[in-house]
């Protein structure tokens, strides 16, 4: 389809909740759900849910046992219906739930590359380069001198009835010690890290958000993009992106 054929729709941007209003994984997840049946039911245009976590760990269907937290500092372990492995949120990092229906000429793959490349643009707009490394889902800075390839921003979606759920999570100024008590994604040969931790100075999520919202407006109009040039590919355990597919008519 030609880029003068794309019809393209309004984007609707939702602050659920930040800060001291974060808003509760299990509370956000019903929210998802409520905001998925009206996107699908056309009552509702497409939306995108921003908001924090209060520390959490997310396990998705790929998890395996030993990837949990032995100790988890408090925070609650809940399994969850994307695809994908174990991750965490919290104060610091903005998780947003991209909930779109795809043109049919937009394939879930390329959708999670949009997302990606969005992502990309706005580590750029703060002066942080990064890049995808094929095989491993989410936004990474390549290895260099201060250590390992790092993990910036992480994705994982599903799909049900054409529309999408879950998204993404982008380290601002959250505590990288949590990151410690569990294996991130399933990947030990890696890091993982913030735009205040690459920057040396303090980015909050008020910080990002004109930017992200800017950035996902221009990716999720559909219409054709260049991407930025992946560093080397790197085998992630078990398969690749992050992603749950549901069959029509199936349960969101």
């Amino acid at each position: 389809m030609s880029s003068d054929q794309i019809v393209t729709h309004p984007l609707d941007f939702e602050v659920a909740g930040l800060g001291d209003d974060a808003v509760d994984y299990l509370a956000a997840w019903d929210l998802q759900r409520q905001v998925h049946e009206e996107v699908v039911a056309g009552s509702r245009p497409d939306t995108v849910l921003l908001l924090e976590h209060p520390p959490v760990f997310t396990a998705g269907k790929r998890t395996d046992p030993h990837e949990r937290p032995l100790d988890p500092g408090g925070a609650a372990v809940i399994d969850v219906d994307r695809g994908g492995k174990i991750t965490f949120h919290g104060p610091g990092q903005l998780v947003g739930y991209p909930i779109v229906g795809l043109p049919d000429h937009v394939k879930v793959v390329d959708y999670v590359r949009r997302v990606e490349e969005a992502l990309i643009a706005v580590c750029t707009d703060l002066g942080v380069t990064t890049a995808r490394i094929p095989g491993r889902s989410g936004v990474w800075l390549r290895e260099d001198e201060r250590g390992p390839e790092r993990k910036i921003a992480a994705i994982g979606i599903r799909v049900s009835r054409g529309v999408t759920m879950h998204g993404f999570a982008l380290n601002c100024d959250v505590d990288l010690g949590w990151y410690d008590r569990f294996v991130p994604c399933g990947i030990a040969d890696a890091g993982v890290t913030s735009l205040s931790e690459e920057l040396g100075r303090d980015v909050t999520v008020d910080d990002v958000l004109p930017s992200v919202r800017r950035h996902l407006a221009t990716y999720l109009s559909w219409r054709p993009y260049d991407a930025t040039p992946d560093y080397d590919a790197r085998p992630e355990p078990g398969r690749g992106p992050r992603i749950e597919l549901v069959r029509p008519g199936a349960p969101a």
